[in-house]
Parts: structure tokens; sequence; C-alpha cells
């Protein structure tokens, strides 16, 4: 029984002692909350810089966390990101001894009271804030005057690209931040130092892959009223095209086409519809084909190297029906002057010796002309072989 009543004794101390632990963290947190008001209220400006009193400007420390990226679009020239901002600066008014953690406040009201960074975007066409389930800001004061801000956006970034090598092209895609009010004398943004921009394990593109990134400064002024110099970061991707999918949907299509157009080659001279039916029909495939690659590219005034490509594709298919062409007149023309001469010769005796000799001559050209076929089965193929050696050379190592 004694043991019975020590142990709820025990127990109840202990819910006790939990309880009183709880009621001061409530009490230590309305305790900061309470203490962040009064700093507020001695004379707290949102208004001014934090050293707005002070000789040189609030430096505020910028960073980029990558959540995804959207697929870039060649005709619009632009990319989505789901992009979380990092700022941080230090706000002497914040440092007092009073605040002994940090304080987080993700409560949209109380963020509005304390003074930010007016920076803005100028390549992004389209930004908008996350506000599922919440509003996705946050912001972090520390013991020792540090604020740390935090916003998740969806930007969609501007990135003008050159495609005179598409798809085989390497494209610099940036991400610009700059000052929209304070010049350079209040307001000077600088890099985090250490991983300025981090992207995430699995941020991909669906065309492009990231080789390598780069974070530099740059300057940007308004022309308008020379109104000043205004501190400016930005964010450099260079990416490379991934050509998988095209070499299976352009390149590799296009290269079965002008192989089938060599098949007539192989087919007898006397073989018309046959040689007729494959030669069109190649052509007509090849031209369709060049026709679908342009659908989601934009209208420039430069040639790509896709172009150059399907050119040459419907340049061999032509030239191999061409071949054809100037084949089957060589022999026809010879074959009908044969026939006329019989017909007005109606068989007699005393033309034999010249309907001989003409069918000498339609043999002879007969023989020319499968010649001419026998050359085309070796110089076509060479001549597509060094055109696409020297189009991959050009292209892709130049």
């Amino acid at each position: 029984m004694l043991v019975l009543t020590t142990i709820s004794i025990l127990a109840l101390s202990r819910g006790l002692a939990q309880k009183h632990e709880k009621k001061e963290g409530a009490s230590g947190k309305i305790g900061h909350l309470a203490i962040l008001d009064q700093l507020m209220q001695k004379g707290y400006d949102r208004r001014a810089t934090p050293t707005n009193h002070m000789d040189y400007p609030t430096r505020v420390e910028i960073g980029f966390y990558v959540r995804s990226f959207g697929s870039i679009s060649p005709t619009r020239m632009d990319y989505e990101v789901d992009l979380y901002l990092m700022q941080s600066w230090h706000d002497p008014r914040f440092d007092s001894p009073a605040i002994s953690k940090p304080i987080s406040l993700s409560d949209a009201d109380l963020v509005k009271r304390i003074w930010k960074p007016e920076a803005y975007f100028p390549n992004a066409r389209v930004g908008e804030f996350q506000f599922v389930t919440i509003p996705n800001v946050m912001v972090r004061i520390e013991k020792n005057g540090r604020i740390k801000y935090l916003l998740r956006m969806r930007l969609i970034f501007s990135c003008m690209m050159d495609l005179t090598k598409f798809p085989v092209d390497h494209q610099v895609c940036t991400m610009e931040i700059a000052s929209f009010s304070k010049t350079m004398d209040e307001l000077l943004l600088v890099w985090k130092p250490q991983n300025p921009v981090t992207l995430h394990a699995e941020a991909k593109m669906p065309q492009f892959e990231i080789d390598r990134l780069n974070t530099s400064e740059c300057y940007d002024s308004f022309q308008l009223g020379h109104m000043g110099n205004y501190s400016c970061l930005v964010a450099k991707f260079y990416l490379r095209r991934s050509v998988g999918y095209h070499l299976v949907q352009s390149y590799l299509p296009t290269i079965l086409i002008v192989v089938i157009s060599w098949v007539s080659f192989w087919m007898d001279v006397d073989a018309v519809p046959a040689r007729t039916t494959l030669g069109i029909t190649t052509l007509l495939t090849v031209s369709s084909k060049a026709s679908s690659v342009q659908v989601g590219l934009p209208e420039v005034s430069y040639v790509k190297a896709i172009d150059v490509w399907m050119g040459a594709c419907t340049a061999f298919v032509f030239t191999a029906l061409l071949e054809f062409t100037y084949v089957n007149c060589l022999y026809r023309c010879h074959k009908n002057v044969l026939s006329s001469t019989e017909l007005i010769n109606g068989g007699s005796t005393k033309d034999e010796i010249p309907t001989t000799s003409l069918q000498m001559k339609v043999h002879k050209h007969k023989t020319s002309s499968r010649r001419i076929d026998e050359l085309s089965r070796k110089i076509f193929p060479l001549s597509f072989l060094i055109f696409s050696i020297l189009y991959w050379l050009y292209y892709v190592y130049i």
C-alpha cells in the first residue's frame, strides 16, 4: 500500500512538472513576441533601411533553391521554375540581448511590419507567390539581429536562344535579381558565400541537361531619367540539349527514307512504274517530315542545323529521282526510234541492216543506263556518308 502511494505521488509530481515546463515554454514564446513588439515600437520605421542612418549600404545576401525546372519553350523562348528565394541581412534594430533564441514568423501581417529588400526579377515575364496551403513565406530573426527571409515563387524567365545549331545546340539561360527602388548607395545585393544557387536532386529538364552554373554580379541602370545604378545579381545556367529525341524522331527516319530511295538503282530500267512510285513517295515523305520538324520551332531568319539536314536529305532523294529520269530517257528515246523505224519499213528485207544497227544502239544505251545505275549504287551512299561525317563534325565539335 505504501509503495502504491509513493508511485502515485511521483507520477503526480512529474505531471505537474511537465505542465509547468509547457507553461513556461508558451510564456517564453509570448515573451519573445512581446519583446519584438517593444523593439518595433521604439522608433522602428519599416520604410527605412537598416543602415539608413549610417554611411554604407545595407548588404543583403541572396540565395536560390531551385525545386523544379519546366520545359524550355523554343517558340516563346522562356522557361518555368519553382524557386525558393532566400534573403539574409543584419538589422541592428533587432540586435537586443532580450532575444535569447531565434524567432520565426510566418504570419503575413507580422511579416509586413518588418523592412524587407525591394528586390525583383528583371528577366521574369510572369511571377506569382505560392499560397498552398498557406502563404509560403517565413521570416526568422536571429538573436544577433540577423534576419532571414524565405519566399517560394513560381516564375517564368525569358531565355533568348540561338537556334543556329538546333538540335545539337548549347544554350545559356539566366535568372536575374536586382534592387527595384534602392540604388547601390542604399542597398547592395551579394550572393551567399557558399552554394548561392542550389538545385534539387531531382530537378531536371525534359530536353536539356545542365552542364554547369555560374553566379556573378551585374549592374542594372534605368535609362529613363538616369536614376542611378542598381545592384543586380545573375545566375547563368549552361544547358546542353539532349539529342536523343531528335535522333529517333528526325534523323533516323530521314536516313531510312534516303536509303530506301536508293533501292531504285537495283531495279531494272524497264521497271518504270515501280521506280517512279518509289521516287515520288520518298520525296513526298521526306518533305512532309521536314515540314513537321518546323512546327514547334520559331520562324527565325537564319538557317538551323536541322534545316541543313532536311534540305540535304531532300536533295539526295530528289537527285535519285532525277537519276532515274535521265536513265529512263536515255534508254526509252532510242527504243522508240527503233520501234518507229520497224513500223515505217514494214519488215522489208532491204532495211534489215539499219534496223540491226539501231538494235545495237538500243542495246548499247541500255547497257549504259545499267552502268549509270551501278555507278549510282556507289556514289550516292558514299556521298551521303561524307556529308553525314562533315555535318556532325561541324555542328558538334566546331
